[in-house]
């Protein structure tokens, strides 16, 4: 029998299921194989390279239906949330300085770097430009997303968010777009966004639709507009996958107390009620999730 679990995910969840899957291999003699890429990335692992892993953990459940629904899987799982953050260090420019209330006005300051991932690869890139467009309306700066740009360049995007992490703490970079859970695993000092733009608050919804970002999309030649929501992590056992009962077990453990507990250790927030969408769900992650199929997660 061939014991070995191989898992695509997003950079950001890399540390959290890291630690699950350690937790779960425990006294087990599972061969673990963890890849870590932006969400898009990884995906295309299994549209453009045809490499199938047991388990797909993305950053954004958007990525199942607009990139790999129905053929390269059948269902998803959403299981965790997060919210948009500024990180930064004491080395930063202004890091005296900044706040909730004027982050916008230091990070279009002359001489700033910040840092932000890849759009087409990674979901925190695109939802770093979807927080721009939302402060350029919440605070009445027409070009405020103009402004911020000019500060993050081309010369400061990076594949996934996870890349920026070392820039920053050598001092590269003076802040960096990242998730609440990594600035809080990482230790790094952060500076919380309102409500209305952060991208974690399900009561903003409506507000958060207003703003959009058109990516790359199934194909080089295909772009797809993907709109601001709360942040719904989201997970899958594709079709093909080379240990599917292994993998399921994988994720029944995930979404058990004990999944959840590890998942919390490590920063990330994970849903007390997991929500799954789609056909042909595995008993063990249904059972599992404590809830039936749905049509759509609800944070």
């Amino acid at each position: 029998m061939d014991d070995r679990l191989v898992v695509f995910n997003a950079g950001s969840l890399g540390p959290p299921l890291r630690a699950a899957l350690d937790s779960f291999a425990l006294g087990e003699h599972i061969q673990i194989e963890q890849e870590n890429a932006g969400s898009l990335a990884s995906a295309r692992k299994l549209t453009d390279l045809h490499r199938i892993p047991d388990v797909l953990g993305v950053a954004d459940y958007e990525v199942f239906p607009h990139v790999l629904m129905p053929k390269w899987v059948h269902w998803y799982l959403a299981f965790a949330r997060n919210r948009m953050v500024i990180a930064y260090t004491k080395k930063s420019h202004f890091a005296s300085e900044i706040t909730t209330n004027n982050w916008w006005d230091v990070l279009s300051r002359p001489g700033v770097l910040v840092g932000r991932s890849d759009p087409n690869l990674d979901p925190n890139g695109y939802r770093a430009l979807i927080v721009m467009r939302l402060a350029t309306s919440f605070y009445h700066q027409p070009d405020l997303s103009e402004r911020l740009l000019k500060n993050s360049t081309i010369h400061v995007v990076r594949p996934m968010e996870m890349d920026l992490l070392g820039l920053l703490q050598a001092g590269e970079l003076d802040y960096i777009w990242s998730y609440e859970s990594v600035a809080r695993a990482t230790g790094l000092a952060y500076v919380n966004l309102p409500d209305s733009i952060d991208l974690g608050t399900p009561a903003d919804s409506s507000v958060y639709a207003g703003a959009g970002v058109s990516v790359l999309g199934r194909t080089p030649n295909d772009t797809i507009v993907l709109h601001g929501e709360p942040i719904l992590y989201a997970l899958s056992i594709p079709v093909d996958a080379p240990h599917p009962a292994l993998a399921a077990r994988f994720v029944a453990y995930l979404m058990s107390d004990a999944g959840r507990r590890v998942m919390r250790r490590e920063q990330l927030d994970a849903l007390d009620s997991p929500v799954l969408v789609g056909t042909g769900v595995p008993v063990a992650v249904s059972d599992a999730a404590h809830g039936p199929v749905a049509g759509r997660p609800v944070p």
